[in-house]
């Protein structure tokens, strides 16, 4: 059963792997992404596989000279390790061959925004886009804010497996705490939401030019001396979802 799951494991991340040298699928950006993304994935069980494999022919060659020279007390350890060593990377390869998010590997978005408690809200998330960025450094992520105003925040986590770790930040988080403000000592809840989004790749996102309204006006407020007088701005909005860009 396990043999055939290591076959099955180390075929496909051959297969993956010349896929990505392969000059058809080199070209063609959609294929060569999926090809990246499953080497990706398959990486760890790979590992896995060939220590398996090494752990197999340790115990096989340490059965064979205990057969051969008789007992020793060595190799019945240097058995039992490798023994015991196959029985754990099985159980580790079936964990890492369960079916993952195909987001996991992402990049994330995340946004943070103060709710219920008024100006509490909004403390509350600062302090909560301050946590989850200097988690992300300690785990190793590269972070870099989009938009910051009081109480809303917007910040990419760049990284490998970042979707996998920020996906379970994504809700509503409350804090209880008594305000300095607060001279009654009252406990005041503050709620902020966290959205958590994996970065959308090109190869996942197709726009249809027909579904695209553009609209082009002048812009309004300070500026040179043309701003208002010509057809400076430009808005599209994306017809089936709604979704409005405008600069």
């Amino acid at each position: 059963m396990i043999g055939s799951l290591v076959e099955q494991i180390e075929a496909r991340h051959a297969e993956a792997q010349a896929q990505m040298s392969d000059p058809a699928v080199i070209g063609d950006r959609q294929r060569y992404a999926e090809a990246g993304r499953l080497y990706n994935q398959l990486a760890p069980a790979a590992r896995l596989a060939e220590e398996w494999r090494r752990a197999q022919d340790d115990a096989a060659g340490a059965q064979e000279l205990l057969e051969e020279d008789g007992e020793d007390p060595e190799l019945r350890e240097l058995l039992d390790g490798a023994r015991a060593r196959s029985a754990e990377l099985e159980e580790e390869i079936r964990l890492a061959m369960v079916e993952r998010d195909p987001s996991d590997d992402k990049n994330v978005i995340v946004e943070i925004r103060g709710g219920a408690g008024g100006e509490e809200a909004g403390l509350w998330a600062g302090d909560l886009y301050r946590m989850l960025t200097r988690y992300a450094e300690r785990r190793g992520f590269k972070t870099e804010t989009l938009s910051a105003s009081d109480g809303a925040y917007t910040f990419e986590v760049r990284g490998d497996g970042a979707y996998s770790v920020f996906k379970f930040e994504g809700g509503t988080h409350r804090v209880q705490r008594v305000p300095e403000t607060e001279s009654q000592g009252r406990i005041h809840t503050s709620t902020a939401t966290v959205a958590v989004l994996p970065e959308a790749e090109e190869v996942d996102v197709h726009v249809d030019i027909n579904d695209l309204e553009i609209d082009v006006y002048r812009s309004s407020g300070p500026g040179g001396q043309s701003v208002n007088t010509t057809d400076s701005a430009v808005r599209i909005t994306h017809k089936p979802t709604g979704i409005v860009v405008s600069m």
